[in-house]
C-alpha cells in the first residue's frame, strides 16, 4: 500500500495522475473541521457528512442561540449512533468581534463613492446611511484614513457582499466613511473588521463565559476555540475558567489567531495552548495579500515542530454556492496538507452552503492526494533535528516507532494511551500509515463518585493528522501484565481488519507499556 508512495520531489508520471483515486476506510490522515449551521443541522445531513470524513463539529456562538445550538447538538448524537462514527464538539467563542446590528434583517445597498455613518446607538435602524454597532469606543479606536472591512458571518472577500470603507471624519461616538465599493449586505449578522487596531475587549467576554457555563458543561465540549487570541494571558485566563468547570478542565483551548497582535505574540500563545487555528478570514484583511502564505508556512511549521495541531480555515470559500472549488482552491487545500496542517477548518461552507456533504467529501479527497506525495522522510528529518539530543523517552520511542514502521512497511501503527500523550507524539513525526489510538479508560473518584476517563482523550485525537482513535474495554488497565495486553491487542488487530486497514501478510506496529518499559514490537499477521 505505501510502497506505492511518490513524492513530490520525484518526476512524477503523468500516466500516475489519470489513474482514478482509490477510496479507502479512513478517507484522509488530515481532519475535517465542519461549522454545523441552518444548512447542516437535521440528523441526515449529519450523518453524511460524518460518512464523509467530518471528524469535529463546530459550533459558532457568533450567531444562534443557545437552544438553536442545541438542538443541533442533539441531532449531532443522533448521527454518531446511527452511523457509528466518533465525533468532536468545538465551542467557538464570539471573543471582541465587531457586529453591525440590522434587527429586521433587511438586505442594505452600499454605493461606491457614497458615505455612512457608524453608529454606536443600537437602537435605530440599519440603512444606506446609518449602520448601528455593538461597541462604543470605535471613534476613540480609528483616526482618518484607516480602512474598515464589513462583511457576512465571515468575510468572503467577494465584492459584492461585503464592503471596503475608508475612515473620513469623527463626529462625537460616530464614524463617518467613504464607501470603496458597491456591495449588498444581506443577511442577519455582518462583521467588522479594523485593519490593525487594538479593541479594547476582553478576549473571552461575559457573554462567552456564560455560553460556556451553560452550554459548554452540559455538553461536555472537547475544544474551545478560543476567538482573536492576542496574548498567551488570554489562553491561561480561559484556561482558568474551565478548570472551575468540572470536566471542562479537561476540555483543550485552541487560540484563534485572527490579526497582527496574535501573530505578534505567536510563540508564546503557542506554547500555552493545546492547539491553533489559522483563521485566514480576519487575517487576510489585517495582512496584506501577498504575505498571508507566510504566516501559514511559518505557523504550522511552528506547530509541527511543538507537536501541536495546527487548523487552517477558509479553503474553499466557493463552494457556499457552487458544486466545485476553483481550481485555486484545490490547490490551496492540498499546499495546506503538504504544508503539514492537521485539520482543514470548513466555516461558511458546511454552516450555510449549499452542499456542505460534497464540499468535505471534496476536501478529504483533495487531502488524500496531497498525502500520498507528502515528503515524510524530510519532514521526520526535520523533526528529529529541531527536537535535538538527548531526547526524552518518549519522544524517542515515538519517533523509533514511526521509523520502524516505515523501514518495515507496516500498514498500522497500534499505541496503547490513557491520556493520549503518546498517540499524539507519535502523529508528530507525521507517519505515512493511520495511527490506531486504543485509549484505555483509567478510573477515578472524587470520593463521592467513580468515573472513567478515555472518552475525552479519544475524541480529542479526532482533530490530529493520522490519528484514529478506539476505546478498549476499562477492564484492561493501561501498564499492565502482557496477557491482559494481548487481548486488548486483539481486539485493536480485530476493529483494525473490520475496517479493512489491516489484511492478512500486514506488518503492524505496536506502542505500548509493560510495566515501567515502553515497547516497540513489529508483528507480522498470519492468515
Amino acid at each position: 500500500m505505501h510502497s506505492t508512495h511518490l513524492l513530490l520531489e520525484e518526476p512524477i508520471r503523468m500516466a500516475s495522475i489519470l489513474e482514478p483515486s482509490k477510496p479507502t476506510f479512513f478517507p484522509a490522515m488530515t481532519k475535517i473541521v465542519g461549522t454545523l449551521g441552518p444548512k447542516s443541522r437535521s440528523v441526515e445531513v449529519i450523518s453524511a457528512c460524518l460518512k464523509a470524513g467530518m471528524s469535529v463539529a463546530r459550533f459558532d456562538f457568533s450567531w444562534g442561540d443557545v437552544e438553536y445550538h442545541q438542538k443541533t447538538l442533539e441531532n449531532l448524537k443522533i448521527a454518531v449512533k446511527s452511523s457509528k462514527k466518533l465525533c468532536a464538539v468545538m465551542l467557538d467563542t464570539v471573543g471582541p468581534e465587531l457586529q453591525v446590528v440590522n434587527k429586521n434583517e433587511h438586505a442594505i445597498s452600499l454605493e461606491e463613492n457614497g458615505h455612512v455613518v457608524l453608529t454606536p446607538h443600537q437602537d435605530v435602524e440599519a440603512s444606506s446611511e446609518l449602520l448601528p454597532i455593538n461597541f462604543s469606543g470605535l471613534a476613540k479606536a480609528v483616526k482618518v484614513g484607516d480602512t474598515i472591512f464589513i462583511g457576512q458571518y465571515l468575510f468572503t472577500g467577494s465584492e459584492t457582499t461585503s464592503v471596503w470603507l475608508e475612515v473620513t471624519e469623527l463626529k462625537g461616538d460616530d464614524v463617518v466613511c467613504a464607501i470603496k465599493n458597491s456591495a449588498t449586505l444581506a443577511g442577519s449578522l455582518f462583521t467588522l473588521h479594523i485593519s490593525q487596531i487594538r479593541i479594547d475587549l476582553p478576549t473571552l467576554t461575559d457573554a462567552d463565559k456564560e455560553v460556556i457555563s451553560k452550554w459548554g458543561v452540559r455538553n461536555n465540549i472537547d475544544f474551545l476555540s478560543l476567538s482573536y487570541t492576542r496574548h498567551a494571558e488570554d489562553v491561561r485566563h480561559a484556561r482558568e475558567f474551565l478548570s472551575k468547570l468540572g470536566d471542562l478542565g479537561q476540555t483543550q483551548i485552541f487560540a484563534k489567531i485572527e490579526n497582527t497582535e496574535g501573530l505578534t505574540h505567536f510563540d508564546e500563545i503557542l506554547q500555552e495552548a493545546d492547539g491553533i487555528i489559522l483563521s485566514r478570514g480576519n487575517l487576510g484583511i489585517d495582512l496584506p495579500p501577498e504575505k498571508v502564505f507566510l504566516f501559514q508556512k511559518a505557523a504550522v511549521y511552528k506547530c509541527n515542530m511543538a507537536g501541536k495541531p495546527a487548523v487552517v480555515t477558509r479553503v474553499v470559500d466557493s463552494m457556499t454556492d457552487n458544486l466545485r472549488p476553483t481550481r485555486a482552491e484545490a490547490t490551496d487545500v492540498a499546499n495546506a496538507v503538504l504544508d503539514g496542517s492537521d485539520a482543514i477548518l470548513l466555516g461558511a461552507e458546511t454552516l450555510r452552503g449549499l452542499y456542505p456533504v460534497e464540499t468535505i467529501s471534496i476536501v478529504g479527497k483533495i487531502c488524500a492526494e496531497a498525502e500520498k506525495v507528502f515528503n515524510q522522510d524530510l519532514y521526520f528529518k526535520k523533526t528529529v533535528k529541531y527536537v535535538g539530543e538527548p531526547m526524552s523517552h518518549l519522544e524517542s520511542i515515538a519517533s523509533s516507532a514511526v521509523r520502524a514502521a516505515i523501514k518495515v512497511k507496516a500498514s498500522v501503527i497500534i499505541v496503547f494511551t490513557s491520556s493520549g500523550r503518546a498517540a499524539r507524539l507519535i502523529a508528530k513525526y507525521r507517519p505515512t500509515m493511520p495511527v490506531l489510538s486504543v485509549v484505555i479508560p483509567r478510573l477515578k473518584t472524587n470520593q463521592l463518585r467513580w468515573s472513567f476517563t478515555g472518552a475525552f482523550e479519544a475524541r480529542q485525537s479526532l482533530v490530529v493528522r493520522g490519528l484514529f482513535p478506539m476505546l478498549a474495554d476499562p477492564r484492561h488497565p493501561a501498564e499492565s501484565t502482557s496477557a491482559t495486553n494481548e487481548s486488548v491487542l486483539k481486539v485493536a488487530l480485530d476493529h483494525g481488519k473490520a475496517s479493512g486497514v489491516i489484511k492478512s501478510h500486514d506488518r503492524v506496529v505496536v506502542c505500548q507499556k509493560v510495566g515501567d518499559a515502553s515497547v516497540v514490537k513489529i508483528i507480522e499477521l498470519e492468515d
